[in-house]
């Protein structure tokens, strides 16, 4: 079964880097702007939970800004085998997205993303879109946003986040102060799958952080945690449950 699951990762491996390389392929012809970055944390965590097995992962993305306000970008960031996603080795997400300024420093934003996983055992792949809005003042910004995974066997069901950001700038410094919280919810078709992204089902997650910012130099330093406890972990081979409390972690990134 090994070759076969070999040869499947390898399909799945190919089939992920052709859509990210006709993304980016597609992308200087039609961009207004176009920029990118690499990255690398000492765990990747999403929404309180890790998607890196609670290890190192780096990052790529590539955005370019089409015109009247779309944009098109796509991040591959490694997954290290987490079992949260079948073992995969990396994860490449493929973003469609629209955002527009509506004056007195609001601002709307939406889009679509793929998540395809590289090197899965068992389709892991699954889409979602968001929406958000924010408001900007000097140095300080704060948002509300919502994403939502419609119901798929990936997942077991759906997934909706709802969360609220800040950020601001220090004054005369090279420090910015970011923090956020949000509430994972969502219906339940398959308990094993579902807590791939609900280890305990409905969850609150939250974050503090500060970056340091030169150029296109960011170094930072966030902290993460979630409401989620460990006896109420369902069990499942994607939970994680080693991975969803508090955790402190560092990442250093560079934009072009």
């Amino acid at each position: 079964m090994r070759p076969i699951r070999r040869r499947a990762a390898e399909v799945r491996l190919i089939g992920t880097g052709i859509v990210v390389v006709l993304a980016a392929t597609a992308m200087p012809a039609l961009a207004q702007s176009l920029g990118g970055g690499v990255e690398v944390t000492t765990d990747e965590r999403r929404r309180g939970i890790s998607w890196s097995d609670g290890r190192i992962a780096p990052a790529a993305s590539v955005r370019a800004g089409l015109p009247a306000g779309f944009d098109l970008g796509a991040r591959v960031t490694g997954t290290r085998g987490d079992p949260r996603h079948g073992g995969a080795d990396a994860v490449a997400d493929v973003t469609g997205g629209f955002g527009s300024d509506i004056g007195g420093g609001l601002r709307v934003d939406g889009f679509v993303t793929g998540h395809l996983f590289v090197g899965a055992g068992g389709r892991m792949d699954y889409v979602e879109g968001g929406a958000g809005a924010s408001y900007a003042l000097g140095p300080a910004e704060i948002g509300v946003d919502a994403r939502y995974a419609p119901s798929q066997s990936a997942i077991g069901g759906d997934n909706l986040w709802i969360g609220a950001r800040a950020r601001v700038g220090l004054p005369a410094t090279p420090f910015t102060v970011t923090a956020g919280v949000g509430r994972s919810s969502g219906s339940t078709d398959d308990p094993i799958r579902a807590a791939r992204l609900r280890p305990g089902g409905t969850y609150v997650d939250w974050s503090l952080g500060v970056d340091h910012i030169t150029g296109p130099i960011t170094l930072g330093v966030l902290y993460t945690g979630t409401d989620i406890a460990r006896d109420r972990v369902v069990a499942s081979p994607f939970a994680g449950a080693r991975h969803t409390g508090d955790k402190v972690t560092a990442r250093v990134s560079v934009t072009f």
